[in-house]
């Protein structure tokens, strides 16, 4: 029956429909997002790829995390590794061996190094030797009851094992394939990589660091960049084609290069190349495009007592921005350097090369008698936006960080209490949260869950792939 246009009912206005509604209209917009997104409540919401089971035939950073988004998403993923081995990112720093548990019982006292950290969330480990023909029929056991698979192995490797996306877009026309490569097809298909490699193959690392004349030179990000960032493009591809296989029914394979990502980290360099011939410069901790907008050393440690190194010697750096007209007029005075401000006025006058190597130059002839906490503090009180460069131990006390959950404590069923960041630090989600459930198990920690509870194997057969080191 149509609605009689002469009556209004309250839920067709405009406004709250309860008192409940109109109270968390009132809250302050903080208050509101502490509500809605219930920090430390994550595992009594749903996950949002419930349902999805992947197989992970990966080692070392970019293709395991590229999985390991999806487990902590509420997929369930499965991590193949080689019988008594594992993944080799299971023997790196630091420290190579950690001792955290037993790897297997064929190799007392060795463990998994924490280069594991982070990458292999809530999977679960299975074994398996490729080699063996009786274990490659059950392999495609695995990838019908699987909606996708990313591998890392060198182009053609699995295709020869007849393992490969056109070999099992057969078995299952659903499935969803990845190869994660390091150079991807094209002339350089068979060049193996690893992070410091593609950040210098891509030019990233040309662009790091300061000129030699300022006595630095191009450097090397210490952590994996382009394997962490590698990992979340990857994840992006994944979510793409399973929503592309919900439309059409039909799985599809991704292709990704590891060299090639670093190329979309270089901002505005490729196109300043192309349009004027200029091969971009080393900056180091500053802006090329704003100034002042970067990093100063300042004279003093904040911990000048500490027994920590990294506390004692390194508490000196601060993130300083007043790039606007008035902020650094206000940061001269505030400074002395008057002078500097009445030679470059004009923002443009500011951001050239000379300029800024004068100005920092100043400002840390300035900072040379204070100490981090001092220099941000006289700033911040000025109005002008200033950081101190926080490092691990501060991140972790960091009472902002803690409210947000992005560095917390896990209880993980095998180490106990362990910190971690994981994919608490990539965004927090209302209804479906991320969640991590344990860090990582023991090389082959689920074969029974797999081979006997999901495939149907029988333990005596289980017992004897073992004895014959296939699992």
């Amino acid at each position: 029956m149509a609605q009689d246009p002469r009556q209004t009912r309250m839920e067709d206005l405009p406004g709250p429909k309860s008192k409940g509604e109109m109270d968390e209209w009132k809250m302050p917009y903080e208050e509101y997002c502490k509500k809605l997104f219930d920090v430390g409540k994550e595992h009594s919401k749903p996950t949002a790829l419930k349902g999805i089971r992947w197989l992970s035939c990966t080692m070392y950073i970019f293709t395991p995390h590229s999985v390991a988004n999806l487990a902590e998403l509420g997929a369930e993923c499965i991590k193949i590794e080689m019988p008594r081995m594992g993944d080799a990112m299971r023997h790196t720093s630091p420290f190579n061996e950690a001792y955290l548990y037993p790897l297997h019982d064929t190799r007392p006292m060795t463990g998994t190094g924490l280069g594991f950290t982070n990458a292999n969330p809530n999977k679960y480990f299975l074994t398996m030797d490729y080699h063996v023909p009786e274990m490659v029929e059950v392999f495609y056991g695995l990838v019908k009851k699987s909606d996708g698979l990313t591998e890392l192995y060198r182009p053609g490797t699995l295709d020869k094992w007849k393992m490969s996306y056109r070999y099992l877009s057969e078995i299952n026309p659903r499935f969803i394939y990845v190869w994660g490569g390091g150079f991807g097809y094209g002339p350089k298909i068979f060049g193996g990589s690893y992070d410091i490699l593609g950040q210098a193959h891509a030019g990233l690392a040309s662009i790091t660091g300061m000129h030699e004349y300022m006595g630095g030179h191009c450097t090397k990000c210490t952590n994996w960049i382009i394997d962490w960032q590698s990992g979340n493009l990857i994840t992006c591809s994944i979510l793409a084609a399973i929503h592309h296989r919900r439309k059409t029914g039909l799985g599809t394979m991704i292709e990704f290069s590891q060299v090639q990502v670093p190329t979309r980290m270089l901002g505005h360099t490729t196109t300043m190349y192309g349009k004027f011939g200029i091969v971009r410069q080393r900056w180091g901790n500053w802006d090329t495009q704003l100034a002042v907008h970067g990093i100063i050393l300042c004279g003093k440690s904040d911990f000048p007592d500490a027994e920590n190194p990294q506390d004692k010697f390194d508490a000196r750096y601060v993130m300083v921005s007043a790039f606007q007209d008035r902020d650094f007029q206000e940061l001269c005075a505030i400074t002395g350097m008057k002078q500097l401000y009445d030679k470059y006025k004009a923002h443009k006058e500011r951001v050239e090369g000379e300029a800024q190597v004068e100005i920092y130059t100043a400002l840390e002839r300035w900072a040379e008698d204070k100490s981090r906490s001092q220099v941000a503090k006289i700033l911040s009180d000025a109005g002008i936006l200033a950081e101190p460069v926080l490092n691990d131990r501060e991140v972790y006390e960091s009472p902002h960080y803690r409210e947000r959950g992005t560095v917390r404590w896990l209880d993980d069923p095998l180490f106990g209490d362990m910190v971690l960041q994981s994919g608490y630090s990539c965004g927090l989600m209302e209804k479906t949260p991320r969640r991590t459930n344990w860090h990582w198990r023991p090389v082959g920690a689920d074969n029974k869950k797999i081979y006997r509870d999901m495939l149907g194997v029988p333990p005596t057969k289980i017992e004897e792939w073992y004895k014959k080191a296939y699992i």
